[in-house]
């Protein structure tokens, strides 16, 4: 992500709910590259991801024409949800992190069970290794 002037507040630094676009961004990104129809599963009636969870830490400021790359991984694969980690990161250090719980709703908003080819994907780029409870808490 390139940081533009409309990202910014008066004083060039990036607005905090930015992030939020940035890490929905980068989680489509993430869906298209795992080959992940979203589109198609509401097409059909199936459902689609609605976040449930997030905790965000911010740890430095982004700043105009700061050139930002999303890091994302899954740490946690359940029936009906995912539990995702991302991290925004400027010159290879961690400006921001999140952690999001992103559940399968069917049309009706109750939680439904992701398609299976969908959770085979997600082992992709599964880390069992990540540790939530340290969100931002980097070296």
């Amino acid at each position: 992500m390139r940081v533009y002037y409309e990202d910014t507040d008066l004083s060039g630094i990036v607005y905090h709910a930015n992030y939020l676009r940035w890490f929905e961004r980068a989680r489509s990104d993430v869906l298209r590259m795992l080959e992940i129809d979203q589109r198609a599963a509401i097409e059909a009636g199936e459902g689609a991801y609605a976040v449930a969870d997030v905790q965000m830490r911010y740890l430095r400021p982004a700043l105009l024409d700061d050139d930002i790359v999303i890091h994302t991984r899954c740490s946690e694969l359940k029936a009906a949800s995912v539990r995702m980690v991302q991290e925004a990161k400027r010159d290879g250090e961690t400006i921001c992190s999140a952690t999001f719980r992103v559940g399968f709703v069917a049309p009706n908003g109750r939680p439904r069970r992701q398609p299976d080819v969908w959770r085979q994907a997600f082992t992709r780029i599964l880390d069992t290794s990540s540790d939530t409870s340290s969100l931002g808490e980097h070296a």
